[in-house]
This record gives C-alpha cells, sequence and structure tokens, in this order.
C-alpha cells in the first residue's frame, strides 16, 4: 500500500473463464467462418442465378429487398440444415469441427440450443438482413473480435466463448 493519502485504489483485475480450453485464435475462427459461408454459397449462388438475381448487377442494379430477405432465409435454413445436429451434439459448425474449435457457453460446458446458440446465431445473421445499417452492425459484430476475450458481440449476447477442442 502506498504512503500517499491521495493516490488512487490499486488492485488487479483478473478476469477468469472457468474452463479447460484456451480461447480460439482470430485466425481459426474466420478460416471456420469462410468455410460456413462459403457451404451456404454452394447452394445459394445457384439459386440466385437461376431466379435473376444477378441480372441487374451489369446495371448497377440491385435485387429487392424482399428478394433479399429470402436468399437471406434461404441461407439461414441451409446453415441450420447442415449444422444443427453438430452444434447440438458438440458446440460446432462444418467449419468449426474442421478446424479443430467449438463454442462452450461462460462455464466451458456445451452450450444449449435454446439459450445459447439461437441467440448467438440470430444475432450474427438478422442484423445482415437491415437495408443499409444491417452491414454496418454486422460488421461491428465481428470487429469485436478484436477484443481481449476474443469475442464478437453474438458471443457477448449469448454468453458463448470459441475454444480450441
Amino acid at each position: 500500500m502506498s504512503d500517499n493519502i491521495y493516490a488512487p485504489p490499486q488492485s488487479e483485475l483478473i478476469e477468469i473463464i472457468d474452463n479447460k480450453y484456451a480461447t480460439a485464435s482470430r485466425s481459426k475462427r474466420f478460416w471456420a467462418s469462410l468455410i460456413d459461408a462459403l457451404t451456404i454459397m454452394v447452394v445459394t449462388v445457384p439459386v440466385m442465378i437461376l431466379t435473376g438475381g444477378f441480372d441487374g448487377v451489369s446495371k448497377g442494379v440491385g435485387p429487392s429487398l424482399s428478394y433479399n430477405l429470402l436468399i437471406g432465409a434461404i441461407g439461414f435454413i441451409i446453415f441450420f440444415a447442415i449444422n444443427t445436429n453438430l452444434l447440438i451434439k458438440s458446440g460446432q459448425t462444418i467449419g468449426k469441427l474442421a478446424l479443430g474449435i467449438k463454442i462452450v457457453d461462460l462455464n466451458g460446458e456445451k452450450p444449449t440450443f435454446k439459450h445459447h446458440l439461437l441467440k448467438r446465431y440470430a444475432a450474427f445473421f438478422l442484423p445482415g438482413q437491415i437495408p443499409v445499417v444491417g452491414q454496418l452492425i454486422s460488421t461491428a459484430n465481428v470487429l469485436f473480435i478484436f477484443g481481449k476475450q476474443k469475442r464478437c458481440a453474438h458471443d457477448y449476447i449469448a454468453g458463448t466463448i470459441v475454444v480450441d477442442s
């Protein structure tokens, strides 16, 4: 303790996350996310080609809001159709499985689907569907990963963390 009675109180802040795994690296999370996005694109891009989603691109005209929402919903459905069993069983998506990482709650336990995973992916996918500001919200969500805890905003919302498995 300092003899200076005017000195501010001193304390050491220690973050305790009680789990037996190391937090996944940002690069592993990036590559896992890219793999997951590519699995969705394998279906959505051909659907967009067949339904004329790219027709106005050369003229600088984008698809309508309803079309974008429909494609977003298809992507959301595809993501969950492919990954639900893995998410429930091990807290992983195809990308996370490939990179050896998984989602856990803040106690290091497998996250529940209702309380953790639905919040996590709703916070991840849904804001991106809002016209104009959706992309800004999604970008801000992802930029949270550069914080000390290496957690995106959707991790904070859902009470999850991504760790090495």
